[in-house]
């Protein structure tokens, strides 16, 4: 296959094709499910796999934060990429993957994402502590939270969670005073990451949040 995008690491994609043949073929065996049926042939299934091995490591050198991996790149996929997908989607469904699939498959794999100002927005969760010593609160938050359609309760979007989930309002940022007991009181509402560190900056300045903070699984 030749790669159009000469970013693209071919042993990382050659990882995910090969793991996401292997994990097809077990759960075809299992549901008593022919490959060449599916996809009109055994041809097609290597151009699905090769297609989505192409696409998943096109949008990870773009989303991953690979210095804050321990795993080797290429091994991790080929060990977990395939099983990950399945869990995302059926074998039967597969020639629909597409970059709205990504994410939720980057987080099955607990991978470290790049947290970029944009819509469908990744689960944020970020604290700094408040430089400010008279003020009730010992952090500052900012969490992405997000409601069901038709709803306005809102609650928080954490790692893992689905950010093109059809049943849910577009996501925002909510901004939080963490007090020492833990408990949590709600300021303020953002669309940008950038204008909530902004905004917490001019009520307590010298507060430290990451200019480029990073979505991570809880405990990672």
């Amino acid at each position: 296959m030749i790669f159009k995008n000469d970013s693209l690491d071919p042993a990382a994609v050659f990882a995910c094709a090969t793991s996401l043949r292997d994990a097809c073929d077990q759960s075809a065996k299992l549901q008593d499910l022919s490959l060449s049926e599916l996809f009109q042939g055994m041809d097609q299934f290597y151009r699905e796999a090769m297609r989505i091995a192409a696409l998943f490591e096109e949008w990870a050198c773009k989303h991953v934060v690979f210095d804050e991996t321990e795993d080797v790149w290429p091994y991790l996929l080929e060990d977990k990429f395939g099983a990950a997908c399945l869990q995302r989607m059926s074998v039967e469904d597969l020639s629909g993957f597409d970059a709205e699939d990504c994410p939720d498959v980057a987080m099955k794999l607990l991978l470290p994402l790049n947290y970029i100002d944009a819509q469908p927005r990744l689960p944020l969760d970020v604290k700094a502590i408040n430089p400010v010593p008279a003020s009730p609160f010992t952090h500052w938050r900012i969490q992405t939270i997000r409601c069901l359609s038709g709803d306005d309760n809102f609650e928080p979007m954490v790692y893992g969670d689905d950010p093109f989930d059809s049943e849910y309002e577009p996501s925002i940022l909510a901004l939080y005073g963490v007090n020492a007991e833990g408990l949590v009181e709600h300021i303020k509402d953002f669309d940008r990451y950038a204008d909530a560190v902004a905004f917490v900056g001019k009520i307590a300045p010298g507060v430290e949040f990451p200019e480029e903070p990073v979505v991570k699984a809880q405990g990672i």
